[in-house]
């Protein structure tokens, strides 16, 4: 029921609130499940770390070239530009040459980006 003015009253909210608490119940039912009627066998072997079938050798600390996860990162910034173009593309003709010249400064500011990423050397991997 719809109070004054648009107004939403505290009974509108039950649905999501029921929603909340199956969710944390499912979630909490199924670790103490899991946890219950698990295996209990703990061996050395069970316990060690498993990487994909590779044996395990070394420290896990130990410093390595971050190149990877840089190139990574990078990827997601000049990739999110897509989400911004695709509205624009789907409303092309609504926002007119206005839309057109923003995005134009919006893809020179990636573009400048790119450059900078460029002369930096972040993509060499020498």
């Amino acid at each position: 029921m719809e109070g004054l003015a648009g107004q939403s009253a505290p009974i509108d909210y039950i649905p999501i609130l029921i929603q909340l608490a199956v969710a944390v119940g499912f979630g909490v039912t199924t670790i103490i499940g899991t946890h219950l009627i698990g295996p209990k066998v703990r061996t050395e072997n069970k316990l060690s770390a498993f990487e994909s079938g590779v044996e395990v050798v070394g420290n896990a600390r130990q410093p390595f070239s971050i190149k990877y996860f840089l190139v990574a990162i990078l990827f997601v910034i000049f990739d999110i530009e897509v989400i911004f173009m695709y509205p624009w593309a789907v409303n092309f003709r609504e926002f007119g040459v206005q839309g057109l010249i923003e995005m134009f400064v919006f893809m020179g500011l990636l573009l400048l980006g790119f450059i900078y990423v460029i002369k930096k050397k972040a993509l060499d991997w020498d």
